[in-house]
Order: C-alpha cells, then sequence, then structure tokens
C-alpha cells in the first residue's frame, strides 16, 4: 500500500475494540463519576442527534468522554497497584478477596485472556471524543469559547488515552477521526504505528488543545476537568516517557515488525535518542510555569494541629496524599474511589484513641503488605541510601535497638525494635508502620510520645512482610465502632507537583548531564523535593555523609540518585509500576524478590528479625515490559502484530 493510501485509511478509522468496529453511536455511556462527572441522560438513554441538540445534553457527552478514565489506585482494576513488586497481599488463596491484578505479578499474564485489558475501552473512548470534536458546533445554545475549550478537552483525553495504551502495548493503532458504521469492515483491519508517530501524535493533540483549555477550574464543580496546567503535565509526562530508554531507540524491539514489513521500533542515531530528552526538558519547565501560574505549590501541612516538629513534618508527608484537592494536586481521578474502598483492600487498621486504656494498634495485615526491599528502598536520615551512608558502615540491619532521644516521636518510647528501622528520613516513618513505629491519630494537642498509638508486634502485626502501608491512611481517621471507622474521602492523585519537579530533573541530567547549562535547575527542584521530605540537598548528603563524595557530579550516578528519589517520593502510588519498566530496571528490581521479617516467629524478638523469603517471583522478562493484544482480536484482525514473547 503506498504511503499516501495509508494514511488516507487511517484518517477514516473510527474507534476499534480489539480490531473490530465499535457500534457505539445510539447511546452514550451509563458510566457515573463523583464530583461533576453525572452523565447519565434524563431518558436513561439519547442517541447522538439527541445529544448534541442543546447544551444541557451535550455536556452529558463531554462527561461521557471522562467517564473512560482508568480507576487509579484501585486494588481491583489498576495494575500498578498489586501487579509489581511495591505492594503484596497474601489473600490471593482465600475466598473473602481475590486480587486479580497480583496475577501480573505472579507471570501469569495471558495472549488468551490478557488481565487488566483496557485496548477496547480506550477505542471506544476515541470515538466520543471524536463524535464530539465533529458536531459541537450543531449545538446552538453553547458560546465559541465554551465549544473551543470542550473541543480542547476532547483532544487531551484522546492524547491521555492513547498514552494509557501505549504505556501498556508499546505502538498502537492511532485514530484520527471517525469512520462511518457503514463503513466496510476491511477499512478497520488497519495496521499499528510506529513507537514515535503514536507519541507525537499525543503531543500535537495536546498543543492543538492548550490555547482552548483555561488556566483553572473556575468552580469546585469543574475539579477533575481538564486546565493548561494539567494539559501541560500530561505532555510533559508523554515527552518524558518518550524520550525514556523502553521507547526512544530499545534495540530489544528490533524485530517488532508488521506484516508490511515496517518496523515498530526503528533504529536511532544518538543524536536522535538524545532530542527525544531536550524536548522533555522543555515541555516539563512549560508544566512547570503554568502550575506556578496556577499556584500549584509542594504541600506543607495545613491545619492547627500543634505538636512536635517531627510529627508536623510526618503530617506534611501524609496528608499530601489524603488532603483533599491541596494545592499540590495537578490532576484528580474522580473515577477512583476514595480512601474508604482503598483502606479496606490495602489493610484493616484500628487507631484506638484512648491511649491509657488502648496503648497500640490493631493492624490485620491480611490484606497487603510492604516488602522489604520497598522499606530498605527509603533513604537514611541523612537523605543516603544506607549502604551509602558512612554512619550506617557495618550496622547489623536485624540487630535489636532501644528506642531513646529524638526516636520517640517515630518509634515507642523504651521499644525495643530492629536497627534497619533507626536513623531513617522522615518519609519511612510517615509511609510505613511496622513493630514499634508510632501511628499518629487525632487524639489531641501537643501529645507526649506516651500518648501516641504504636505498632507493636504480635497479636497486632501480621503483615508477613512485617511492614504496612500507612501512607493511604489520613491522620484524622477515627473508630467509629469497635468494626468501623470514619475517615476524610480523598480522590486518586493522577499528577501532582512533585512527580512533574522530578521527571524535569531527570529530563535536565538524561539531555545534558549534571553540569550542563540546566543544572541549576536540576537541582534545584530535585532539592525541593528532597527539603519537604526533611532531608539534606543532593549535594550535602553526598558530599558530608555519604562513602562516595561527588557521587551526583556523573551522569549515571546522577541518574541514581533521580531514580531513587522517584521511587521514594511518589512510593505506593502507582509510579513504580510504569517508571522500573520506562527505565528497563525491572529485571534487577523484580530479582530481589519478595522478603520480609520472620512472621511465624513473631512471639520471639530475636527469630522474628530475620530475613526470610515470603514469595519466589517469576523473572521479568523482556516480554512482561509489554501487555499481549488479545489472540482473539488478532484473529479478528490479523494486521495487528503481536508483542513479542506473545
Amino acid at each position: 500500500m503506498e504511503e499516501t493510501e495509508m494514511k488516507t485509511l487511517k484518517n477514516k478509522i473510527t474507534t476499534l475494540v480489539a480490531g473490530t468496529l465499535v457500534l457505539i453511536g445510539a447511546s452514550v455511556a451509563t458510566v457515573s463519576c463523583n464530583k461533576y462527572l453525572d452523565i447519565v441522560p434524563d431518558d436513561g438513554i439519547a442517541t447522538v442527534d439527541m445529544s448534541f441538540n442543546m447544551r444541557s445534553t451535550a455536556i452529558k457527552w463531554l462527561y461521557s468522554c471522562y467517564s473512560f478514565m482508568p480507576a487509579d489506585g484501585n486494588f481491583d482494576a489498576d495494575p500498578a497497584m498489586l501487579g509489581g513488586d511495591e505492594l503484596w497481599s497474601s489473600m490471593w488463596e482465600t475466598t473473602i478477596w481475590h486480587p486479580e491484578m497480583q496475577r501480573i505479578a505472579f507471570g501469569q499474564q495471558s495472549a488468551n485472556a490478557p488481565i487488566s485489558y483496557i485496548w477496547g475501552s480506550m477505542y471506544q473512548a476515541f470515538r466520543y471524543c471524536n463524535t464530539l470534536i465533529e458536531r459541537i458546533d450543531e449545538v446552538p445554545d453553547i458560546p465559541r469559547w465554551e465549544k473551543e475549550q470542550w473541543v480542547a478537552e476532547a483532544k487531551v483525553l484522546k492524547a491521555y488515552y492513547t498514552f494509557q495504551l501505549i504505556r501498556r502495548f508499546g505502538p498502537v493503532v492511532l485514530i484520527h477521526e471517525s469512520l462511518p458504521v457503514s463503513a466496510d469492515v476491511d477499512e478497520v483491519k488497519v495496521y499499528r504505528d510506529p513507537i514515535d508517530e503514536c507519541f507525537d501524535f499525543c503531543l500535537d493533540l495536546i498543543d492543538e488543545a492548550l490555547p482552548g483549555l483555561p488556566a483553572k477550574e473556575q468552580s469546585r464543580e469543574e475539579w477533575g476537568r481538564i486546565t493548561k496546567p494539567i494539559a501541560a503535565t500530561i505532555k510533559a509526562k508523554i515527552a518524558v516517557y518518550a524520550a525514556s530508554p523502553l521507547f526512544n531507540g530499545n534495540k530489544d524491539m528490533q524485530t517488532l515488525v508488521d506484516n508490511r514489513g515496517v518496523r515498530l521500533f526503528p533504529d536511532k542515531t544518538e543524536q536522535q535518542i538524545a532530542e527525544r530528552w531536550t524536548y522533555a526538558v522543555q515541555a516539563c519547565k512549560e508544566a512547570i510555569d503554568l502550575c506556578h501560574e496556577a499556584s500549584k505549590e509542594l504541600y506543607y501541612y495545613r491545619g492547627s494541629l500543634r505538636a512536635n516538629p517531627i510529627i508536623i513534618k510526618e503530617l506534611d508527608l501524609r496528608e499530601l496524599l489524603t488532603d483533599d484537592w491541596n494545592n499540590e494536586d495537578i490532576w484528580m481521578n474522580t473515577q477512583s474511589g476514595s480512601y474508604g474502598y482503598w483502606s479496606s483492600r490495602q489493610d484493616r487498621t484500628s487507631i484506638k484513641l484512648n491511649p491509657e486504656q488502648f496503648p497500640d494498634i490493631v493492624i490485620r495485615g491480611d490484606y497487603v503488605y510492604v516488602p522489604m526491599k520497598i522499606a530498605d528502598q527509603f533513604y537514611t536520615k541523612h537523605g543516603l541510601p544506607v549502604e551509602n551512608d558512612r554512619e550506617r558502615s557495618g550496622v547489623d540491619p536485624t540487630a535489636i535497638r532501644r528506642v531513646s532521644g529524638d526516636e520517640v516521636w517515630k518509634m515507642k518510647e523504651d521499644y525495643q525494635t530492629a536497627e534497619f528501622n533507626f536513623d531513617r528520613e522522615p518519609r519511612f516513618y510517615a509511609d510505613l508502620g511496622f513493630d514499634g513505629s508510632l501511628w499518629f491519630g487525632p487524639n489531641r494537642n501537643n501529645p507526649a510520645p506516651g500518648e501516641i498509638p504504636y505498632v507493636s508486634r504480635g497479636r497486632n502485626l501480621t503483615a508477613l512482610s512485617g511492614y504496612h502501608c500507612k501512607k493511604y491512611s489520613s491522620w484524622e481517621m477515627r473508630i467509629v465502632s469497635q468494626n468501623s471507622w470514619s475517615s476524610p474521602a480523598y480522590q486518586w492523585p493522577i499528577l501532582r507537583l512533585a512527580d512533574l519537579y522530578l521527571l524535569y530533573a531527570e529530563a535536565i541530567n538524561e539531555a545534558e548531564g549534571p553540569n550542563g547549562p540546566n543544572s541549576a535547575e536540576m537541582f534545584k527542584y530535585i532539592n525541593l523535593v528532597r527539603e519537604r521530605a526533611g532531608i539534606p540537598s543532593v549535594q550535602e548528603s553526598w558530599d558530608e555523609y555519604s562513602n562516595a563524595p561527588g557521587f551526583y557530579k556523573s551522569q549515571l550516578g546522577m541518574r541514581e540518585i533521580i531514580q531513587r528519589e522517584r521511587l521514594n517520593e511518589l512510593a505506593f502510588e502507582g509510579q513504580r509500576f510504569w517508571d522500573l519498566r520506562r527505565w528497563k530496571t525491572a529485571p534487577a528490581e523484580y530479582a530481589k524478590g519478595i522478603y520480609g521479617w520472620n512472621s511465624a516467629k513473631m512471639s520471639n524478638r530475636a527469630l522474628y528479625y530475620k530475613k526470610v523469603e515470603i514469595y519466589d517471583v517469576p523473572p521479568f522478562r523482556v516480554r512482561d515490559y509489554f501487555w499481549p493484544i488479545a489472540t482473539s482480536d488478532i484473529d479478528v484482525n490479523p494486521n495487528l502484530v503481536q508483542n513479542l514473547g506473545w
């Protein structure tokens, strides 16, 4: 087929679900969404024509476009929560809860029945977005500026949904405009587009959309709708992914060729690889500027509680997730649910608010726990990996130590726990619950250390690894009765400012190293994140406290620092799953296995603090970087070449 004919065909393509045409023109979606996304038509069903007769029905079509947002943070639907190695569940063999996403971590992904398979739903979403773009001018009672805004929102959603497919499948079929329902079946037997064309499609759509978007939401009713800062940050993230090793000159994918002979991962020169990073630098900087203009800033606890500075620092770090719609949040997913759902899947935590009567925290850890390697990943108090901190040299992490000094604001005074848990960065104590750790709740102002509930080994610490995720739990969670609690609801953050800052630092380092013209910007933004985390700057940490002074002065050293910073700052937020893949570091990380303390010996402190393997994780293979396309879809459209290894 000639190139011009191929382009003509692409421009006629409409929605594909697994390689077939989706006939959805007669109705709108009925998926409801929190906040503003109430999209069910008054009569339950609306034709396309009816939907564009007036503003009141057209806006429901716009909300239908949003209704396809992936359920980020949902343990039953988001593969980034239990499909990787950051959180683990022991519930697989039970009838209480069967965490389907964990099958990905177990190596049970299959081309016959792919897990978390969004191929069809995303192509359905494209049809909704395209229909709005093509028909919005038919609505008589909408001003021109509002039509332009809705079209811009639909274009950004198209870009974002395409990006969702790219992260899972690599090269995908690009949808430019709708195809009539009467189209011949052969017209939808299309090919996947090369990876750079896929990314450029997303980036170009967002560039087209930006002028039509507002600088910020105009009211609470519009929270979650796309604005300039949101669109620019999506663009920045897509640009960084496009530049990352998994997608940018990936030689492991050289043999992914369709039956036209088109290579979906073409060869690249070093200059072409570098150009992607240079583009990402600019995209991140533009996004940061727009976020700052919209008053986005790193979160610090904004309540009235009076307490020790160590407790307030913990709230800086815990509440950045659970303080709903705070100024660090760039884009929240109103589709994902809220705290109550995640808590019921993450653990069952009962904070006893009367410490004299209930001095500890009861945690039923039979749902989800944190592998030891993730706990080990957090820095020391000097902002360094444990193995690089001179003060930790020769320290046995399994040795028993008594809590004293300032540590009494992190762990119970006089409690004996492992050296592993001492002298760690504030994020370690804010994000994790473990034997002896304090779990601060809303019991009183200015509490003394002995008045703060704590976690104790034995009857109330049952996590197989010995570590729970505390990050999801608001400090204002209250016990209502013996078996129930209440907590402030919060939406799941898709994008927050610290994420963007670290993407910017990463792009600068990859584009020019740590000594280039933008090095001051790189250090500025990573150090802002570290400052909020309560640790020294990169330079101070490595020069004053490490066994490798100046480590940050090389591109490789700075790469390790930035990647570790992302893993710590964004822990348990669904970022690690994708970052390990785009960096191509997943095989090495998965090889570290799933370990924890010896829970079988919980009654004996000395025997408990022995590292044991909990689960023998399958090796991460090249094929695991991308999802398989369902075999049934390829049977319908043989032009959809399968991903390697499937």
